[in-house]
Order: structure tokens, then C-alpha cells, then sequence
């Protein structure tokens, strides 16, 4: 499986990704997720896949190596739409070449993308391409999208990126996603891609592999822990006989009670457990038949 996460705030784009795509107790392999169109001053387009691999790679090379040369490509498109739906068409010939045959095999055709980046002349713009070659863009509403194992790393997206994070910091909340992904998950692992595209530079101006010696993400492998733990400790244990103003977990809430039923032994049948308004029931019948 894998991990991929892109976000688009005022000040550029981040992406991230991993480079697991197996996992198992004898069999770990890695590919690169990230693939990166850069016309240095023209265009920057960076291309993140989640799913099968011989399919995502296959949308690649119908990119990178298309069959027919009068076709747009992802060189030649004049803005970021036009090159979401190039990712698109390419995602829907693979599926009428392949599809069929995986499916004969019990294979689905499992493939999603992020595409993001400038084009000279135009904003930046963030899209999520889906199997269908159909696609979504980001908005101020929701300024990124994930693929692959995405809900380990969702919660501190949610709590703390906007359109106005500062771009810095939105690159350490990917990180801070894919760690906790790390810590939960087998089939995601490192090494990382992380690319930092700043507005209008219309060219990669920062990009790292990171490893296991990487010495800024092991220091957020550790401190994100310990902080989270120091302030889990800080939060009150709940109080259930608290001060009149002070927060309580009381409640009015009736319980359904079971009861085990006595049998003719006088000892309680756990095995047949029934709910107390059941065994008021019978004990009214009961009374009435005497």
C-alpha cells in the first residue's frame, strides 16, 4: 500500500509520499510514488499515485510515452485543468487495455493521483484523479488530498492546516501526518519523498529523500510522541463526583440491565442472559397464571 498527501495553501503546494509497495514478514519492496514534469520557468507538475503498481505505472508511461504524438501531453497543456483531465484520459486507456484481463485474474483496477503544480500565466491548482479518470480540485474549504492508508495522518491535517499556514509549516504537518502513519500501519514506510514548491517559482525549489538518518524527521518521530504524551498526562482523569462547576461525565441516561436467569437449581444461568424489563414481564404472567 502507500501514503501519499498534497496540500495547497497561499504560499505554494506540499507533497509527500512513501515508497512502500509491499509488506510482509519476508517481502518488502519500494517504488517511488512521486513523479515530477518540471520545464524550469514554464511549468512544475508533480504527479503523486496510490493503488495497483503495474497500473499506476502504466498511466505513467501512457505520460511520459504517449502512443499518439498529436495528442496533448502534460508538456503542451496550457493550464492545470487541462492537464488533470490529459491524467484522466490516460487512466481510462489503461482501463480499456487492462481491465478485463485483472479482472479475469480477480485483480481490481485500484489506482488514484494527485496532481498539483503552475503553469506559467496561471494560479496553482491541486486536483485528486480517481479510477474512473474522473477528478476533484482542492478548495479553501478543504486545501488537501490524500491517497492510499489516509486515515492514520488525517486528524492533524484537520486540526491545523488552512489556506494561510505558512508554508514551512504546512510541509512540517505532512510530516507530522505521515509519521503517525508510519507508527501505525506496515504497509507504508520510509524512504520519503517530500517536495516543497513555493507560488510562481515554476520550478522545484526544494526537495528531499529522507531516510532513517534523516535527523529532522527522527526528531519529529520523537518529539511529536513525547508531546503528545506530555499533554495527554496534563488533561484531567474524569472526576465522576466532581465540584457543582467544575466538568463532569454524570449523566441521566437509564441503563438497560441483563440479568442471568435463576433456574430451578436457584443459581444464574449466565448463558441465558435476558433484559430486566423481559424478566418483569414474566414475573407479572407469572403472578397472573397463580
Amino acid at each position: 500500500m502507500t501514503y501519499c498527501v498534497a496540500m495547497a495553501v497561499d504560499d505554494g503546494l506540499v507533497f509527500l509520499s512513501d515508497t512502500r509497495t509491499n509488506a510482509g514478514v519476508d517481502h518488502i519492496s519500494t517504488a517511488r510514488k512521486m513523479s515530477v514534469f518540471e520545464q524550469p520557468g514554464e511549468r512544475l507538475l508533480v504527479l503523486l499515485a496510490a493503488g495497483n503498481l503495474s497500473i499506476t505505472q502504466a498511466v505513467l508511461h501512457e505520460l511520459s510515452e504517449p502512443a499518439d504524438a498529436s495528442e496533448a501531453t502534460l508538456w503542451s497543456v496550457p493550464t492545470m485543468a487541462d492537464a488533470a483531465r490529459v491524467v484522466g484520459s490516460a487512466v481510462r486507456r489503461v482501463h480499456e487495455r487492462e481491465a478485463e484481463t485483472l479482472q479475469k485474474f480477480g485483480v481490481d483496477f485500484n489506482c488514484s493521483f494527485i496532481l498539483g503544480g503552475q503553469i506559467g500565466g496561471n494560479r496553482m491548482r491541486l486536483f485528486m484523479i480517481y479510477a474512473a479518470g474522473n477528478f476533484i480540485e482542492a478548495s479553501a474549504v478543504n486545501p488537501y488530498f490524500q491517497i492510499g492508508e489516509a486515515k492514520y495522518g488525517k486528524p492533524i491535517i484537520d486540526r491545523v492546516l488552512t489556506p494561510s499556514t505558512p508554508l514551512d509549516e504546512a510541509a512540517k504537518c505532512a510530516l507530522i501526518s505521515m509519521d503517525s502513519t508510519l507508527r501505525s500501519n506496515l504497509s507504508v514506510g520510509l524512504p520519503l519523498d517530500l517536495l516543497v514548491y513555493e507560488k510562481d517559482a515554476l520550478r522545484v525549489t526544494r526537495f528531499v529523500s529522507i531516510d532513517r538518518d534523516n535527523a529532522y524527521f527522527d526528531m519529529i518521530h520523537r518529539t511529536w510522541g513525547e508531546r503528545l504524551r506530555q499533554v495527554f498526562g496534563e488533561i484531567p482523569d474524569p472526576d465522576w463526583q466532581p465540584p457543582a462547576d467544575a466538568p463532569s461525565l454524570q449523566s441521566e441516561r437509564a441503563l438497560v440491565l441483563h440479568r442471568a436467569p435463576v433456574g430451578a437449581d436457584g443459581h444464574e444461568h449466565e448463558h441465558d442472559a435476558w433484559p430486566a424489563q423481559i424478566l418483569a414481564q414474566s414475573d407479572k404472567d407469572k403472578a397472573q397464571r397463580r
